[in-house]
């Protein structure tokens, strides 16, 4: 068996222990922890994703993170994925969670924030280049052909999380600049 992950029902219920890969395959939904990396002066973290990934190979992301592992929390599983591809040991603050519907399979996605103080060692298994943008330049990313769409929706809903009645959101159809 390869990853293991908690198969979780539409309210986010344990119903079983599943490999990630036949999750993944047969749409199953399990749980996938985020981390909205900021720093100091409030920028975030954009980061491109290798060619070589198995998962949106190539494209920008605005969050970092991964499957939770059987037993994990959210909480638990952003800290361990921020260590893992960044350096970084810090307990992310949960934002919220949603039923997101994915480009590759379904899974309830939990957002976390931490603001990050010392420097980056990023994993070139997982982060082949980052940089700190401000929100103007994270909406303009997020627009672009090479963002990955599961990111984009949750920038979307922090968004209007955020600020209730602001249409601050990023394009959907890749028409802004390219980046």
């Amino acid at each position: 068996m390869g990853e293991l992950v908690e198969r979780v029902d539409e309210q986010d219920r344990v119903i079983g222990v599943v490999d990630r890969a036949e999750a993944i395959e047969k749409k199953w939904l399990h749980r996938i922890a985020t981390t909205v990396c900021r720093d100091p002066d409030g920028r975030i973290l954009v980061h491109r994703r290798p060619e070589n990934d198995s998962r949106f190979p190539g494209q920008y992301n605005w969050l970092v993170g991964g499957a939770a592992e059987v037993g994990e929390s959210y909480e638990e599983a952003a800290a361990r994925e921020l260590a893992e591809e960044l350096g970084v040991f810090a307990a992310p603050r949960f934002l919220f969670k949603f039923l997101c519907r994915g480009e590759i399979s379904p899974y309830w996605l939990g957002v976390h924030e931490v603001v990050v103080t010392g420097a980056l060692v990023p994993d070139p298994a997982e982060i082949a280049w980052h940089g700190w943008f401000d929100e103007g330049e994270l909406l303009e990313a997020a627009g672009w052909g090479t963002f990955v769409s599961d990111g984009a929706e949750a920038l979307r809903r922090h968004l209007a999380a955020r600020t209730p009645g602001v249409s601050a959101v990023p394009p959907t159809d890749g028409a802004a600049a390219s980046g």
